[in-house]
């Protein structure tokens, strides 16, 4: 079937993890950091950090801001350098494979249609790039954590990039740049991006949760299970 050109200056958002791909942001830390030490060293770290992610399955309960803002704190003295070229290693290594072959496709069809795609994700900048430039996404939204010295201090430079703030983020974006979010599309997994896909008119949910569901079949949100 021929596509039809988009003649109307609109915006597909994309939330990255659990909606484009298989992975959190926890993933990606464990993975970069085994990279980093030997082998003899891998369990023992992983063992003293399973306590934690106890700790974070909780906060991310109570406040998934508050988790992003405890937990990027692990990233405090790691070299930037070394980290942002881990980050392209562990894409070709670990999130490529991860990311769900009905997104790129849906990307696809967007980019054929002459619609702009931006990913929106609360995961780090340098995380998020690979991805984006392997997708040819038109911008990335996505937080940044301050640097010092070449290291990271594992505080971010803006808040973290969730709920209602993701909501404000396409907004801001649909402002500097005209575009019509009655037009315009935004896809997520979980009700963190609900703030995001109620400023569309075109919300699309990707392998929702119970509540997100619910939401989805209230309003008659489309709704996929990509695999």
């Amino acid at each position: 079937m021929m596509s039809v050109p988009n003649t109307q200056k609109t915006v597909a958002f994309f939330d990255v993890d659990g909606t484009l791909l298989k992975s959190t942001i926890v993933h990606c830390y464990i993975w970069m950091r085994f990279l980093q030490m030997p082998f003899f060293l891998k369990h023992l770290w992983l063992i003293g950090f399973l306590p934690k992610i106890v700790y974070y399955l909780i906060l991310d309960s109570i406040s998934r801001t508050r988790f992003n803002e405890v937990f990027y704190r692990n990233y405090r003295g790691l070299k930037v350098t070394e980290m942002k070229a881990l980050s392209t290693e562990m894409f070709e290594a670990y999130i490529r494979p991860e990311i769900f072959a009905e997104a790129v496709s849906q990307i696809q069809e967007h980019k054929e249609q002459g619609t702009t795609v931006v990913l929106v994700t609360g995961s780090l900048d340098f995380i998020v790039q690979p991805i984006a430039d392997y997708l040819a996404v038109d911008a990335v939204l996505a937080p940044q954590l301050c640097e010092k010295d070449g290291q990271f201090t594992g505080e971010l430079t803006t808040v973290p990039l969730i709920g209602e703030e993701k909501a404000k983020a396409v907004r801001s974006y649909a402002d500097q740049h005209g575009i019509s979010l009655e037009e315009s599309y935004a896809y997520g997994d979980s009700q963190s991006d609900l703030p995001m896909l109620e400023c569309v008119g075109n919300p699309v949910v990707v392998n929702p949760g119970k509540s997100l569901r619910e939401k989805a079949l209230a309003s008659g949100w489309e709704m996929h299970e990509w695999l």
